[in-house]
């Protein structure tokens, strides 16, 4: 099965499909030279949606995330991005199964929340998640993951509400479970862990409904 992946960013998305068992296509409007697997430089609005089994979207997030409400303060039109709903009714359009994630905060409907203490991993990174099929969530394991490693700004920062961020690349890495991405990629990715969750299932419901799979 193929998975599209629009606004793919370094690929955190696409290398959880992969592991899933999915081809993925990655498309992102920037070069993304550390994306692992087929690339096109495009505009993910624009892209032929032909072709493929399952979409997976990550519109930029500037307009709800807490960076972006930081960036408008000073003055940065760029965190005023909003593509969800654009993006969201090509995919409906499209009537292919699509995920579409996002960030806290987000306008997703019925949206699945997943975080990284959920997964073993040692970042907490919590990211939405709506469907147009059925996905089962999983809950936070805040306590059992004990104090996480925060993998944004700037490596060795001290973070307000206790611990820190990352004190290097390898730390960071390990804690999004990703292993090569350079940190700029790295603050912006998901975790695999999530996609494979998410892919698992896509799977399955493509294969029970297989008048939506090109097989």
């Amino acid at each position: 099965m193929r998975v599209l992946d629009l606004f793919c960013g370094a690929g955190g998305a696409a290398m959880g499909y992969h592991q899933a068992g999915f081809e993925v296509v990655g498309v992102d409007i920037k070069n993304q030279r550390n994306f692992p697997f087929e690339f096109h430089k495009a505009d993910a609005l624009g892209f032929p949606l032909e072709g493929f089994d399952l979409i997976h979207a990550s519109p930029p997030c500037q307009a709800y995330s807490i960076t972006g409400n930081l960036a408008r303060a000073q003055g940065n039109k760029q965190s005023e991005i909003d593509l969800v709903e654009p993006t969201r009714q090509r995919l409906i359009e499209s009537g292919i199964p699509y995920i579409i994630e996002n960030v806290m905060g987000a306008p997703l409907i019925d949206p699945i929340m997943l975080c990284g203490s959920s997964f073993g991993l040692k970042v907490r990174r919590h990211r939405l998640f709506e469907s147009s099929f059925p996905l089962t969530s999983l809950s936070c394991d805040h306590k059992g993951q004990g104090r996480p490693v925060g993998v944004y700004g700037s490596k060795n920062d001290d973070i307000p509400q206790g611990g820190r961020t990352a004190r290097t690349l390898e730390e960071g890495q390990e804690a999004m479970g990703i292993d090569w991405m350079p940190w700029s990629n790295l603050v912006l990715s998901i975790p695999p862990a999530y996609t494979k969750f998410i892919g698992e299932q896509a799977k399955e419901y493509l294969t029970n409904h297989k008048q939506y799979a090109i097989l």
